[in-house]
Parts: structure tokens; C-alpha cells; sequence
């Protein structure tokens, strides 16, 4: 099996958290460990385990028809290997310097014949990461472009029925590391079939829209990871149960990345999720 391995993409998103550790409100005795952690990883290798490029799904970016507008992201698009109608829409966000062309590889490994996938660029290119992209930038005082980017993603997921013909009803929101972020910030506000966020954290506590559902949310996170520390999955997954919503939580000897045994979880997950939509 090949590897693919993300060595800078993932160092520079290692030293902006570092950098933006008090932007996450982190406790004082967890910052002081989250800050050392950093930076012993920082001196070594910090790779993503991805899957076997057994096919190339990727192609340019697809843009969503709405060019222009606000609500417009460049994605990639990956139809059902089945062949067939999609039966969903599973949407992966990228993390800090990530772009969607990276998050595209994972999609042979996800397994999910029948869905259609689609790998979203954030509106903001990386400051440092050539062809890296930002959901807003980590090392500012007040998370600048955050607010930007989830009216822009909100519109985004709200426009993409018009667009497959797959209601939200039938679409899983998904991301890893900020991309879990934002994943869990806008996608509590809509009527989506579900939430996956892959060593993520919480921006705030959510807000649900008054009238919509809650989704149920999986949260995967590596007990050693160096980047986003553990502390911030189980503080989600409390808020999270707090509110209401029915979370699915599970913790890994990992550090910050995505394995074939996440994907695998993962996959489970829609599994459930599509069981319970027929029965």
C-alpha cells in the first residue's frame, strides 16, 4: 500500500495552532500541555496515512454553477462508483493549508458505492501554504474569515439540491481537523442526515435554527494527537450531549490523521444512517 504523506501541509497547521492556542480558549493547564506537545511534534514526522491511489478520482475542481455569488465554491465532485443514482450526497471539508484535491484521495477507501462525494475548497487561499487552503486564518485574534466563510458554506450546502437533486435530508456533512470545525459549526444549523468531524473541535457552543432537527454526530479523534488535543473532541462531545443530540464518539491510539480504521467507522456510520432513512 502506498502512503501519502502530508509532512509540511500538516507542520504548518501544527504551528498556527500553537500560535492560535488562546484564540481556541483553551485552559491554562491544557494549553500549557497542547503547547508542549507541539511542539515536540514539530521535531518529528507528522504524516497523513491515506489510502492506495487504486484509482484517480480526482479532477479539476467542478465549480457549483453559482460563480460569482456568494454562496460559490470551487469543489471536486465524485460520482457513485456504482454507476448509478446517487442515493446521497456525503460533502468532506478539508483542514488548515488542506485543499480538496488532497481530501479527494480518501474517496476509493470510503467505500461507499452509492453516494456521491464532494470536496469543497475554502474561500481563503493559505498564507504560507502554496496551493493550501483556510476556512478562516488560525492565527488571528478573532478567527478572521470565519464568519465569511460559514455564511458561504451555509449557502453552499443550501444551494447543492438545485444543483444533484439531492435534498439535505440526504446529505452528510463531514470534515477533518478545521473542516471537523466548521463542520460542526454550520451543520447543527440545517436539516442535514448527519455530521462526522475527524479530529475536530468546537468553535463556541451551537447554536441550533430553531425548528430543525439535530443530526446525529460521529466524533473520531487520536488520543495522542499533538495538534488538536483530545481535550477539545471530548468537550464537543459533552456540549453536544448536552443538547440534545445523539453522538457517536470514538477515540483511536492515533495521532492527527486519518486511518483505514477512521474510514472504516466512518462508513459504518453513513451505513446506520441510511438504514434508519428506510426503515
Amino acid at each position: 500500500m502506498s502512503v501519502i504523506i502530508y509532512r509540511a501541509r500538516i507542520t504548518i497547521e501544527a504551528m498556527s495552532w500553537i500560535l492560535g492556542a488562546c484564540v481556541m480558549k483553551i485552559k491554562r493547564s491544557d494549553r500549557r500541555q497542547f503547547l508542549w506537545q507541539g511542539f515536540v511534534t514539530l521535531s518529528t514526522t507528522l504524516f497523513l496515512k491515506a489510502c492506495t491511489r487504486n484509482s484517480n478520482p480526482t479532477k479539476e475542481p467542478t465549480n457549483s454553477g453559482l460563480e460569482g455569488k456568494s454562496d460559490s465554491l470551487a469543489f471536486i465532485s465524485v460520482p457513485p462508483a456504482s454507476g448509478q443514482t446517487p442515493t446521497g450526497l456525503i460533502v468532506c471539508l478539508h483542514g488548515f493549508g488542506g485543499n480538496s484535491q488532497a481530501l479527494a484521495s480518501f474517496a476509493p477507501k470510503l467505500n461507499l458505492p452509492d453516494y456521491q462525494l464532494l470536496f469543497p475548497n475554502a474561500p481563503f487561499p493559505h498564507s504560507s501554504q502554496p496551493g493550501g487552503r483556510q476556512w478562516y486564518d488560525l492565527n488571528s485574534s478573532n478567527l478572521k474569515g470565519l464568519t465569511e466563510s460559514r455564511q458561504r458554506l451555509r449557502d453552499w450546502l443550501e444551494s447543492l439540491e438545485g444543483i444533484t437533486g439531492i435534498p439535505l435530508s440526504r446529505t452528510i456533512l463531514s470534515g477533518f481537523s478545521q473542516g471537523g470545525a466548521m463542520t460542526l459549526d454550520v451543520g447543527l444549523t440545517l436539516p442535514l442526515a448527519g455530521l462526522v468531524s475527524l479530529s475536530g473541535y468546537l468553535h463556541a457552543k451551537p447554536k441550533p435554527t430553531t425548528g430543525v432537527s439535530l443530526p446525529p454526530v460521529l466524533i473520531v479523534h487520536g488520543r495522542q494527537d499533538p495538534i488538536v488535543p483530545l481535550s477539545e473532541a471530548q468537550r464537543a462531545r459533552d456540549t453536544l450531549r448536552s443538547l440534545g443530540v445523539a453522538v457517536k464518539y470514538q477515540e483511536f491510539d492515533m495521532g492527527h490523521e486519518i486511518r483505514p480504521v477512521v474510514l472504516a467507522l466512518m462508513q459504518r456510520f453513513v451505513g446506520d444512517i441510511r438504514y434508519h432513512q428506510l426503515n
